[in-house]
Parts: C-alpha cells; sequence; structure tokens
C-alpha cells in the first residue's frame, strides 16, 4: 500500500473517529461520576437534527452547533432526574432516552432529507503543523471541531488526575458515601457531569451533521452511540485511551471505502458490519485483559445514590 494511500485513511480515520471521541467523553465523565448513560445514541440523533435545522434557518454553523449542545443536555437532564432524583434503573431510561431520541430526530428530521446546506464547518490546515510529513495530514489538516476534541482530550485527562474537581469526581463514582461524608455534593456532581456528557453526545451529532456528512438522514448516526459506549470500557475509563480507542474505530469505518478504491472487492453488507464487529472482538479481548491487570468500572457505576442508606 502506498505511503499516501495509507496516509489518507488515517486521516479519514481521524474525522470518522470524532463524532464517536466527542461521545465517548461525555460517557465517561458520566461514568465517572457513577451513572451509566445509554442514550447516547439517541442524544447524538437530536443533537444533529437540531444543529442540521437551526444551521439551516440561520445560516450560522457555529449557532447550530450550539443548540445541538444544549438539546444533547436537555435529554441528559431527563436522565439526570430520573436517575438521580427518581432513583430509576439507569438501564431503562437510558434506553428509554435512545428510543425517544430515535423518535424525536426522525419527526423534526422529515422534511430535511436531501435538503442541502449553505454553511459547513471547513478544513482549516493549521499552518506549520499540518506541512510536518504524515503526522500534518493525518492530524493538522482538518475542521476546528477536531482540533477542539484534541484540547477537549486533554483538558479531560488533566481535570480528571491531576485536579482536585476531577478527585472528587472519581470519589463520587466509586464510593458516593464517602464522597458525601467528606463533604462532597453528590448529586449536585452527579446531575453536572450526566449533563456535560448529554452536551458531548449532543456535539458529536451535530457534528456529523453539519462537518463529517453535511446533511440529515435519518438514524445517521448508525450506532456510533453505541460505539462509544463500548469505546469506554475499551479505554478503562481514561481519555487519552478513548483518544486512540475513537481513532481505531473511525479507521475501520472508513476503510471499506479505500479498499473498494483500490480494487479489493468485498461485500458492502460485510463492510458495514465491520466497525461493529470490531467493536465485540475488541471488547471481548478488553473485558479479558481488564480483568487480568484488576482494572475495573467506577466503583457505584449504575448504582443509584440514597443519602439514608449510607
Amino acid at each position: 500500500m502506498e505511503q499516501s494511500l495509507l496516509t489518507a485513511i488515517l486521516a479519514t480515520g481521524v474525522i470518522a473517529g470524532t463524532p464517536i471521541l466527542y461521545a465517548a467523553l461525555g460517557e465517561l465523565l458520566c461514568e465517572q461520576a457513577g451513572v451509566l448513560n445509554l442514550g447516547v445514541e439517541g442524544m447524538m440523533l437530536v443533537g444533529a437534527v437540531t444543529g442540521f435545522l437551526v444551521t439551516l434557518q440561520s445560516n450560522s454553523q457555529w449557532l447550530g452547533l450550539g443548540i445541538a449542545i444544549v438539546a444533547g443536555g436537555l435529554m441528559a437532564l431527563i436522565h439526570a432526574f430520573l436517575t438521580i432524583s427518581l432513583r430509576a434503573n439507569q438501564v431503562v431510561s437510558g434506553l428509554a432516552l435512545t428510543i425517544f431520541g430515535t423518535g424525536l430526530s426522525g419527526y423534526l428530521g422529515q422534511t430535511l432529507i436531501g435538503v442541502p446546506l449553505a454553511v459547513t464547518f471547513k478544513p482549516l490546515p493549521i499552518p506549520g503543523l499540518s506541512q510536518i510529513p504524515i503526522l500534518g495530514p493525518i492530524f493538522f489538516q482538518h475542521d476546528v471541531l477536531v482540533y477542539l476534541s484534541y484540547v477537549l482530550v486533554a483538558v479531560c485527562w488533566f481535570g480528571l488526575y491531576r485536579t482536585r474537581t476531577g478527585l472528587k469526581l472519581r470519589a463520587v463514582g466509586e464510593n458516593p458515601g464517602a464522597a458525601d461524608a467528606a463533604g462532597v455534593n453528590v448529586f449536585a456532581v452527579r446531575y453536572t457531569y450526566v449533563i456535560i456528557g448529554g452536551m458531548l453526545a449532543g456535539m458529536g451529532g451535530a457534528y456529523l451533521s453539519l462537518a463529517y456528512a453535511p446533511s440529515w438522514l435519518e438514524n445517521m448516526t448508525a450506532g456510533r452511540g453505541w460505539i462509544a459506549v463500548a469505546l469506554v470500557i475499551f479505554a478503562t475509563w481514561n481519555p487519552a485511551k478513548a483518544f486512540w480507542g475513537s481513532w481505531l474505530f473511525g479507521t475501520v469505518d472508513v476503510l471499506g471505502f479505500h479498499l473498494q478504491t483500490l480494487g479489493i472487492t468485498v461485500s458492502s453488507f460485510f463492510l458495514k458490519m465491520l466497525p461493529y464487529i470490531i467493536t465485540i472482538v475488541v471488547l471481548i479481548i478488553v473485558s479479558r485483559e481488564t480483568k487480568k491487570r484488576h482494572v475495573a468500572a467506577p466503583g457505584a457505576l449504575g448504582i443509584p445514590y440514597n443519602r439514608e442508606e449510607r
């Protein structure tokens, strides 16, 4: 395989992995607070359709992105109220939000299919860095939202492992009773990070409809929300590993198109299945490895907190 083609595959892998990365970072923060959110797919779809709709009406992709973030946050607020305040089952609430988001996005977007956008997020090469051989085209010749995801990964990693705020977050996820006794407002922390997680999921959805494939198609996330949830396990709840994981899944996702340009005949149905097959295989391998290395999920993940029961 020629070097230029390999570079092109890896560069498009970064773009394809960006919406998954945004959603995975949101899910990671949410799970670090002890709340499982299986509504990521629905939040991404609502973010994608609201971002597209507002951009179409306002001719401002930034306004569309902002509304998509708000829409994702509002979806997450429902999840937070049900699971934190009412202590509803987190799996059931998440699945219900995915179904709700799928239906709502389909209703809002029924007249938007095939409508072109006048403004989208365009590639913006970074002067100097984009000229670096191999690494420049792969990492520094993309749109601003890709660069923002790099910054976000660094901020999340530093915030989680090098700040008092991150320590409080991890304490709430591991042992909310002990965190509460130490003076941490468990409910406020969980609400905050569930909503932030939903906002990032909405941002990931907006990236699909405003940058990756500027258009609206029903169910256009195509399971990326579920891959993001799996990616958090793959990354062992570490933002830096989530970055490399999203790149891997993004590269697998676009690999099929490049194989066809090489004249390699592979069934299109198999190519569409490839990211999900890889997801299952990786999860099996990672689950075995994390068990060997005693790397576990946050101790209170999925468990509602009741101050009276501590």
